[in-house]
Formats: structure tokens, sequence, C-alpha cells
């Protein structure tokens, strides 16, 4: 074929061939990047979630052969691994003479396996580097430290995963509407800045929500097979077993995911045909099979079936407020009273219905998914699987009040307890669609003023998206409290089979590879509970966490033996101490304060 005739050949492909949608595909593709280079380049900031540092330095413990262990260790694990090995063991023994609390290699009770594997295999695939980087141009800024660049690694991952999140809500967009709700629904979660910030927390909440739309395309699946005038029941019987593993799968990610298999459960009683109950059960039968060979791992480690994790609807009532229970080392289990469990739900329920619920996904879509619930749709599956998103968002918000812990008042919105966020993209695709309800419902005098209202919509519903990526640009560093070379410099100090006790273990155990347990209630009983029965306390990392306290509440007006007390009492007035670290470098930052058994920084210089 002659050139000319090739060259006209392809143009005529990309006009109106196939190569007309490879041409969209490829400029919706470099938007996107150039997006997401954008907002690293101008809004990247470091780990700053003490699950996103925990799930990286499990990761980094599977990638580097050392199994499920962590170096994060909670008072609370300490406790329950040494209670279910003392309960197993000889009569008579003491912990001073067998490691009963494991805390060498101390096994992790807090986090489920999924995410941690997907990020040891990443951490086996790509080259991560861990020391702190001050040469390089992009990872400091004339010499100072500005990026760490595991951290970018994992935030880059984080940002591939929200890409397949919206080609996830496309394809499911379309097959519940159209072309245009698809298009809308895409762009609105690409351009959702709550996700966004999500993809630089470390956290497991953009996978999570890949297996939520997973899981929603099994069930609507299952609905559109049952409708069939002669359904195929073994075809549906696999998407039946799909929707249950799924929903393990997102349990054995987060565990409150879980519960989803309720909603799940009752969709398929109602709308998978005749055998509901059946399938129903089938599909509780799938969750538990592979659900169940990790509990019985927790409880051969630590007794109990989800670890630490199962104390969460203790933590921030009446007995338990802030993080009293996990830094427990000799926590006091209570009976069954249920006055303040039913306190902690009323009051998280309210504050969800207030204040989370209308703002859900951070978008103005928000408000039209709202409005849309009232609205009859024309296909049944629509319809239907808006009873399902209902009955999601019932449950979510049960579990996510029962759930809040202290993590959820540091940080409202990008922490793992932000359940209805997995929900976001159903919001986006039910709110595109009411939209272009009402747009057909106005008589245009030009049709195409079709698409400045579409585009004003879309500028309207990414407005926090578009604020963000406007001056002024925030620092990587998130300090306070976290400052990467410095908590790399005093782990270093320490030898590797030595244990550190600091107010933010997860970043010690991130940043410093070096095992760091939980600051104890107290600087009396608690502390020599784990120095002298468990293992030796050889160093005491404080940050601004701490340093930064309040005089009179958090210091002064407290107990005598709380860690405020002690900061005035044998740091700031210098009085003598029997304290068994005491050496402190000089020079040292006032708001941080490492204290050691004898001056390893002369030895280790």
């Amino acid at each position: 074929m002659p050139i000319r005739e090739l060259i006209q050949f392809f143009i005529h492909k990309l006009e109106v061939g196939g190569g007309a949608r490879v041409l969209r595909l490829v400029l919706l593709f470099l938007v996107i990047f150039g997006l997401g280079v954008l907002y690293d380049l101008r809004d990247y900031r470091n780990l700053s979630t003490p699950e996103g540092m925990d799930a990286a330095q499990l990761a980094r413990n599977i990638s580097t052969g050392q199994g499920y262990t962590t170096k994060f260790i909670r008072p609370l694990s300490l406790y329950l691994v040494q209670r279910h090995n003392k309960g197993n063991g000889p009569m008579g023994m003491v912990s001073t003479n067998l490691d009963f609390a494991r805390i060498r290699a101390h096994p992790d009770l807090a986090n489920p396996p999924v995410y941690p594997l997907v990020l040891a295999g990443l951490m086996k695939v790509l080259p991560f580097h861990w020391s702190v980087d001050l040469k390089g141009a992009f990872w400091s800024d004339n010499g100072r430290f500005s990026r760490y660049q595991p951290d970018f690694l994992i935030t880059v991952f984080n940002q591939v995963l929200l890409l397949a999140v919206a080609v996830a809500v496309f394809f499911l967009a379309r097959k519940l509407f159209d072309q245009n709700v698809a298009w809308l629904s895409a762009v609105l979660t690409i351009c959702c800045e709550v996700l966004w910030r999500f993809s630089n927390s470390g956290l497991s909440t953009l996978l999570l929500i890949l297996f939520f739309l997973g899981m929603t395309w099994c069930v609507l699946k299952i609905e559109e097979l049952a409708r069939e005038a002669t359904p195929r029941q073994n075809r549906l019987m696999g998407w039946v077993i799909l929707a249950g593993a799924t929903v393990a799968v997102g349990a054995l990610t987060r565990y409150a995911f879980g519960w989803l298999i309720v909603p799940v459960a009752f969709f398929l009683i109602l709308f998978s045909g005749p055998r509901g109950v059946a399938n129903a059960l089938l599909a509780l039968g799938v969750f538990a099979i592979l659900l169940v060979p990790w509990l019985v791992r927790n409880c051969v480690i630590g007794g109990t079936l989800f670890g630490t994790a199962g104390f969460a609807p203790m933590e921030g009532t009446s007995l338990y407020p802030q993080y009293t229970l996990p830094r427990s080392i000799h926590p006091v289990f209570y009976g069954f009273i249920l006055k303040p469990f039913l306190a902690k739900l009323a009051g998280n329920v309210r504050a969800i219905v207030s204040n989370d619920l209308p703002t859900l996904g951070g978008s103005w879509a928000s408000v039209f998914f709202l409005a849309g619930l009232m609205l009859q749709f024309r296909k049944i599956a629509a319809q239907r699987m808006r009873y399902f998103l209902l009955l999601c968002l019932g449950v979510l918000i049960f579990v996510q009040a029962l759930g809040r812990t202290q993590l959820s008042d540091e940080s409202p919105t990008i922490n793992s307890e932000n359940l209805l966020i997995l929900l976001a993209p159903l919001v986006f695709i039910y709110g595109a669609s009411f939209f272009f309800t009402l747009l057909e419902q106005i008589q245009l005098p030009v049709l195409e003023l079709r698409y400045p209202i579409v585009g004003g919509f879309v500028v309207l519903s990414c407005l926090p998206m578009i604020f963000t990526l406007l001056p002024p640009r925030p620092s990587p560093v998130v300090y306070p409290p976290y400052f990467p070379p410095d908590i790399q410099q005093v782990s270093r100090w320490m030898r590797p089979d030595e244990l550190m006790m600091s107010d933010v273990p997860w970043a010690v155990a991130w940043y410093g590879d070096r095992d760091c347990v939980w600051l104890s209630l107290n600087a009396s009983n608690d502390f020599y509970d784990i120095n002298d029965n468990i293992k030796t306390v050889s160093a005491l990392y404080l940050t601004p966490v701490t340093m930064n306290g309040k005089y009179l509440t958090d210091w002064k007006l407290t107990p005598p033996d709380s860690w405020g007390n002690f900061i005035i009492q044998f740091v700031l007035l210098n009085q003598p101490s029997t304290f068994p670290l005491h050496d402190a470098p000089t020079g040292y930052s006032s708001d941080r304060l490492f204290l050691t058994d004898f001056p390893r920084w002369r030895i280790n210089k």
C-alpha cells in the first residue's frame, strides 16, 4: 500500500474506526497521569497515619523473611500473647524465665493479612531504599530532608489503585445506566480530593474500595441472572461463590468489611430467585471457609478471634477513653456493661448522620445522591441495587459508630475507621444519574447547552480538588510529629535486638526498623512491668505528641506517676531519679526527648 493511502487509512481509523476509542482512552490516561504528577509535586506528603506506617513496617518484615511479625508492639498485644501462652504452658513458670509475650519477633495481632501481603509483594518488585536520601533533588531540598522514597512508592501504588477504581466505576455505571452516567461517575471519582488524600495515607482504603466494587458487580450479575426466564443455575452459583469470596478477602483486608456479608445475604434472599435462602447460605459458607483459618491463627497466638482489633468497640467508651486500652499492659476487663456501648453508639451515629453523611465522598454529588433516593428508575437492576446500597449504608453506619476510636478524633476523615468512604463510588454513580435525570427535564433553547451545564457540574463537584492544587504548597514533611531523619538517627544508636519505647512506635518501627513498644500508661508500675518482667527497655523516645502537651491538663494536674509529671520533674527540673534511662544527647531538639541507659551516640558516631 502506498504511503499516502496508508496515512489516509490511519486517519480514517482514528476518526470513525476503533482507533477513535483508543485515542480517547490514551488522552484520558494522559490527563489522569498529568493530574497525578501535579498532585504529587504540589500536595504529596509523607505518611501521616499510624495505620499506614503500621501496615508498611509489617509488609517490610514479611518481604525480608521475618514472617508475620511486627516491630510496633502494643502493650495490649503483649498482655494477650503472654496470658494465652501462660495458660497453655507448664504451671509455675514465670515470664522472666520464658518469653511468654514473644517479644522477639512479636506476632502481629492488629492487622488482617491481605494489604500487608500486597505491600510486601510490591517491596519485592520495586527498589525500596530504606535510608533517608539527603542528596537526591526530588527527595531533598538543598540538603534538607523532603520526601521519603518508600512512602512515595506506596503513595504511587495507591494512586494506581485509584485509577483502577475509576475504571471499575465506569463499567459498573455503564451497566447500571448509560455511557453518559459512566463517564461522569468516573470523572467524579478520579477528581475526588478525599480519595487522593487516602492514596497519600498508606491505608488499605482504595484496595478495599476495589473489593467493594467487585462485590457489587457480583451482586449485580446475580440479580441479572435471576431475572432470566430460565436462570442458569451453575453460572448463578458461581457468582454467589465469588460474592462470598470477595467479602471474605475484604474482611481479611479490614475486619469491619466482613459485616457487609449481612446486606449481601439479605439481597440474595430477596433477589436471587426461588433458591434465595440457599444462595445466601452458600455465600455465607464460602465467606466462613476463607475467613476461619485466619481467625484460628489469631486464637492460637493470642487467644482472641480478631486480636487487638476486636477490642475497638470498647475503645472510646467511658470505661476506656482515648488510647487507654491498647496501651495497657494489665487491662481491666469489666463485666458486660451495656450503657457505655449504647452511649458510644448513639453519640457516634448522631455525628455520622449530622456531619459525615451529607458530605459523603467530599463532593456535591452526595447531595444529588440523597435527593435521588426518592427517584423511580426505569431499570429494575438500578432500582434493586439502590436497595443494596441502602442496606450497606445502614450496616456501615452502625459498624463505624461502634468501632470508632481515638484515631478518628485525631484524623476525622483520613483513617481506617472511615467505612462510609467505601460507598463513595456508588454515591457518585447514583448522583450522576439523578443529575442527568434533572437535565433531561430542562427545556434548553439549544441542545449544545448541555455540555457547559455538565462541565459546570463537574467543576463544582471538583472544587475541593481544584483548591488543593492551588497555592500555598504544603510541606511534604509531616512534622510535628514525624521527622524520618531524626527517627532513623536515634534508631541507629540501638542494636536490632534491643527494645525502645515511644509515643509514636509505628513511626519508629517503619522509619527506624527497630522494635518499639507503645508508651505505657504511666512512668512507674506499667513501665516497670514491661522493663522488668518482659524485656528491658533500652531507650525512651518522646516526640511533640507528648512534649507539646498542655502544662496543666496534660502535665501538672495528672497523677504523680504520669509521663507529664515525669517530664516536669526529671527533664525540666533535672531532679535526681531512679529511672533506669537517664542519659540524653546534648543539643537535642527541645520538642523531642531521647533517653537511654548509656550515651550510645558516643559509640555509634
